[in-house]
C-alpha cells in the first residue's frame, strides 16, 4: 500500500471535505485538484492579493444523474440497471447505486435523481431502503429546491396500497421543495412494457435537461454502478433452465392440516449458481382441471386462438401457460363485472374499494364467476383481456450450494383453502405439490444481496423464522457448518404443533448435538391453551437476546410481513427498551442503526 504524501492533519482535513460530497462533488474536485497539479498554480482562495487570478480555469462540473434503486424480489435493481446502460449510452454521466448503499444527506447536493422502487407487505417499502425512507419522512431531511426527480413505482394490484413506497417517496421529495422531470408511474407484476416507455421518457426529458445546462458541454462522460455484478448466466427470468425433480416430499405430518413440501431440484448443466440468502424463481403452470373449470362457466371450448404477446395461441394453452388464474384483484372484479350483467356484483364495485379487497382476498376468480355467472356469452378475446400475465414465484432457497452442490431445495407451504364445497390449491404451490420424480421445471435464480449471512464467521446470528420461512435457514446452518464458522447460532422456530409440523426436526436435532446450532427456541401455537408465538419466545429471552446483540450478532426475520414480522418487530422494540434502557424513540433508532448496517435483515412475503 503507497504510503500518503499527507501528513495525519492534512488527512484529517481532506477526509471532512469528502465526507458527504455526492458523486458529482467528488468528480469535479478530483478533475479540479488534476488541474492544480498540472498547471503547477496555487488555488484561487489562497493567491496572495497581488497576484493575478487566472492561473487555472475551473473544470466544467458535468451534470450528474443519481439512479437510485429499492428493491425487494430484484425487479426494481433490473429496471434500474437498464435504465443506467440506457442513459450511459445515450452518453449521459449517471452512477446507479442501491439506496441501502446510498447516504440521503448527499441528496441535497444532487441535481437529478430517478427512483426505482418496489413496494412490500402493506405498502411498506424493501428491505434495503427502510433507513432511506425513515430518514427522508424526518425533520433531518434537507431542502430539495435543487432536485429535480422522477419515480416509477412497482407493485402488486392485488394489494391494498399497490404501490405505496412509490407513492410515498414522491409525495416526500416534492414536500421537500424537489421539482418532478415527468408524473410518478406505478406499474402492475406486468410491469415490461410500462417501464420501457417509462425508461424512454426519462431519457428523452435528460437529454433535454442536459443538452440546455451549458456545464455539460466541457465535461466527459462517465458512468459508474455500485449494484454489485452478478455471475454471469444464460438462465434467467426471462430464460428458465427446465431443470429435473429429484424429490418431492411432504414433510408434515399425517394429521397436520398443513402440507409442506421438501424439493429438490437438479441444476446440472445450468451453470446456476446461488448463495444462501437467495431466492429460486419458479415459472408455473395453471392446473389443467382449473383450466376446464374456466372453460366451462365461459362456455368456450378452448380451441378459439387468442393474440397473447405477438403469438397466436388456442384458449387452452394460453390459460394454462399465460395468465394468472387463482388470484384475484379489484381490477379483475371490476372487469368482469361490467360485462357479467350481474346486479350483486355490480353492487359490491359500488360499495368502493376497501370493499371490494375484502370480497377480492375472500373470493378465487373462479368462485366469483360461479357465484355471479354471465348473463349472456363472451368470446375468448374478452375472456383473456381481464387477466393479468401469469409471474414466476420466488421461494427462498433451503440448501447451501456448498454442501449440495448441483442441487436447489424449496421448502413450499401448499396453500389450500375450500369455498362452496370446492378444494382450491394456490396456482405455484398447488403446481409443485403435483411434480413427480424427473418432472421438468423451469427456474432462474434470484439474488437478494440485502439476506446476506455476515462476512465474519465469527459473528453471533440469530434466526426468527417461523412456518416455511425456517427455509433460508436451513441454508444458512448448513453453509454455516461447511465454513466451520465459530460465531454461535440461534434459531427461533414456530408452527401449530410439536409432532406434526416440526420442520426438518432431526436435522436441528442433529446441528445441535454437532454444536453447530447453539440455541434453539420452539414455539408451538396449539398444543396449550395459550396460543404461543415466536415473538412470545423471543420477549421470554430478551435478556440474552439484548446480549448478543451488544456481542455483534445479526439478527434475521423471514416469514409472514403482515403479521409475523411486525410482531418480531414490536417484541424487538420491547425487548431493546426493557433490556437496554432505552426509550421508545431511541430504541426505534437502535433498530434502524441495525438495519443501516446489515444487521437486521429480513425476509418477508
Amino acid at each position: 500500500m503507497p504510503i500518503s504524501p499527507l501528513n495525519e492533519q492534512q488527512l484529517k482535513a481532506l477526509h471532512d471535505i469528502i465526507d458527504g460530497l455526492n458523486d458529482q462533488s467528488k468528480a469535479w474536485l478530483s478533475g479540479y485538484l488534476w488541474g492544480v497539479s498540472q498547471s503547477g498554480q496555487t488555488p484561487l482562495s489562497t493567491q496572495s492579493q497581488g497576484e493575478p487570478a487566472s492561473a487555472v480555469p475551473a473544470a466544467a462540473a458535468p451534470v450528474t444523474i443519481t439512479l437510485l434503486s429499492a428493491s425487494q424480489t430484484g425487479n426494481a435493481r433490473h429496471v434500474a440497471q437498464q435504465l443506467h446502460d440506457e442513459l450511459s449510452s445515450a452518453g449521459l454521466t449517471v452512477t446507479h447505486t442501491p439506496v441501502s448503499e446510498y447516504k440521503p444527506k448527499a441528496l441535497a447536493n444532487e441535481q437529478y435523481v430517478i427512483v426505482v422502487t418496489s413496494t412490500q407487505g402493506e405498502g411498506e417499502p424493501p428491505e434495503e431502503a427502510f433507513a432511506f425512507f425513515k430518514f427522508l419522512a424526518s425533520k433531518k431531511a434537507p431542502s430539495l429546491n435543487q432536485l429535480h426527480f422522477a419515480v416509477l413505482g412497482l407493485g402488486d394490484s392485488t394489494y391494498t396500497h399497490f404501490c405505496q413506497a412509490g407513492k410515498d417517496i414522491d409525495q416526500r421529495l416534492e414536500a421537500l421543495g424537489a421539482s418532478r422531470l415527468l408524473p410518478r408511474v406505478d406499474a402492475d407484476v406486468d410491469y415490461d412494457d410500462i417501464a420501457r416507455e417509462w425508461r424512454g421518457q426519462v431519457l428523452d426529458i435528460l437529454k433535454q435537461h442536459v443538452a440546455s445546462n451549458s456545464a455539460s458541454t466541457a465535461s466527459v462522460t462517465t458512468s459508474a454502478s455500485s449494484v454489485t455484478p452478478l455471475a454471469a448466466s444464460a438462465w434467467h427470468r426471462d430464460t428458465p433452465f427446465e431443470a429435473s425433480i429429484l424429490v418431492n416430499q411432504k414433510i408434515t405430518g399425517r394429521s397436520s392440516d398443513r402440507d409442506v413440501r421438501h424439493i429438490e431440484i437438479d441444476l446440472s448443466g445450468s451453470g446456476l449458481t446461488y448463495t444462501p440468502g437467495d431466492a429460486l424463481g419458479v415459472w408455473y403452470e395453471n392446473d389443467p382441471a382449473l383450466v376446464d373449470e374456466w372453460l366451462s362457466v365461459t362456455a368456450l371450448s378452448g380451441e378459439e386462438p387468442v393474440s397473447v404477446q405477438d403469438q397466436t395461441l388456442s384458449l387452452r394453452e394460453a390459460l394454462l401457460r399465460q395468465f394468472e388464474l387463482t388470484v384475484n384483484s379489484t381490477r379483475l372484479i371490476e372487469r368482469y363485472a361490467s360485462v357479467a350483467g350481474d346486479d350483486e356484483l355490480a353492487a359490491r364495485v359500488r360499495e368502493g374499494r376497501p370493499a371490494l379487497q375484502a370480497y377480492a382476498d375472500s373470493t378465487s376468480p373462479i368462485d366469483m364467476l360461479r357465484q355471479h355467472p354471465l348473463s349472456h356469452p363472451i368470446d375468448a378475446a374478452t375472456l383473456v383481456s381481464w387477466l393479468r400475465p401469469l409471474a414466476p414465484r420466488l421461494y427462498s432457497i433451503s440448501s447451501s450450494q456448498a454442501e449440495t452442490d448441483d442441487e436447489v431445495h424449496i421448502t413450499v407451504g401448499v396453500v389450500r383453502y375450500v369455498i362452496d364445497d370446492h378444494e382450491r390449491r394456490g396456482g405455484a404451490s398447488g403446481y409443485l405439490s403435483r411434480l413427480t420424480e424427473d418432472d421438468k421445471v423451469r427456474v432462474f435464480i434470484e439474488h437478494n444481496d440485502n439476506f446476506r449471512l455476515p462476512e465474519d464467521p465469527t459473528t453471533p446470528v440469530i434466526m426468527i423464522g417461523p412456518g416455511t420461512g425456517v427455509a433460508p435457514f436451513r441454508a444458512f446452518i448448513q453453509q454455516r457448518a461447511t465454513d466451520n464458522a465459530s460465531g454461535p447460532n440461534w434459531l427461533f422456530f414456530g408452527n401449530p404443533h410439536f409432532l406434526e409440523d416440526f420442520l426438518y426436526q432431526v436435522e436441528w436435532q442433529q446441528y445441535v448435538k454437532d454444536g453447530v446450532l447453539n440455541r434453539i427456541d420452539l414455539a408451538w401455537s396449539r398444543d396449550q391453551a395459550q396460543k404461543v408465538y415466536v415473538q412470545d419466545k423471543l420477549r421470554e429471552q430478551g435478556a440474552d437476546v439484548w446480549q448478543w446483540l451488544q456481542d455483534g450478532a445479526h439478527l434475521y426475520v423471514c416469514g409472514d410481513a403482515s403479521r409475523m414480522a411486525r410482531d418480531v418487530d414490536s417484541a424487538l422494540l420491547g425487548i431493546i427498551q426493557q433490556h437496554g434502557g432505552l426509550s421508545a424513540e431511541d430504541a426505534d433508532d437502535y433498530l434502524t442503526t441495525l438495519r443501516s448496517e446489515r444487521r437486521y435483515q429480513r425476509d418477508v412475503y
